[in-house]
């Protein structure tokens, strides 16, 4: 019986990857709402210690921070979802090298789904932003989104099969 070895599971951590995520409270966000969306994705974010909430005349303006986190439950939910190539095209519009910025939808983090918002949007629900910089980071990308379809499809960051800018796929030929 062939035993198949198990897949290599990246995180970030400890990857020579610098990782920060944050997101910004306005108006009137619920920081439970918030807080719970940010741990869907993200279980080890840290406490933000006294969280302000919001009240009649007096909106919520937070930024919270949350610097070498996990990005394990995120890349695993990526693979359950089946959105490897989605992933790699969103997370790399950013990409200058070294370092890439993107945002994740905080509506849908709240129920276990990875959503990327279109540059242009201004989304209802906030968003989740996530930085990544590191001298490897290209080889990372592409580990962290690999599927058994780049073996016969093969994908590399920002190639002519990458969704452009305004989201639209690439067809393919």
């Amino acid at each position: 019986m062939f035993m198949q070895e198990p897949m290599l599971r990246l995180n970030g951590v400890n990857e020579n990857l610098r990782i920060v995520i944050e997101t910004e409270l306005r108006g009137a966000d619920s920081p439970e709402k918030v807080r719970e969306s940010l741990l869907t994705l993200f279980p080890e974010f840290p406490e933000q210690g006294d969280i302000e909430h919001p009240t009649l005349g007096n909106a919520i303006h937070e930024t919270w921070t949350g610097e070498q986190v996990s990005l394990q439950t995120f890349l695993k939910l990526l693979h359950e979802q089946r959105i490897l190539d989605t992933a790699l095209d969103a997370m790399t519009i950013a990409f200058d090298g070294t370092k890439t910025t993107f945002d994740l939808l905080r509506q849908a983090a709240i129920v276990g789904k990875i959503a990327f918002p279109l540059d242009e949007e201004q989304p209802f629900g906030g968003v989740i932003s996530v930085t990544l910089e590191g001298e490897h980071l290209r080889d990372w990308l592409e580990a962290a989104t690999w599927h058994k379809g780049r073996d016969v499809a093969p994908r590399s960051i920002k190639d002519d099969l990458a969704m452009t800018d305004d989201g639209e796929s690439v067809t393919w030929i």
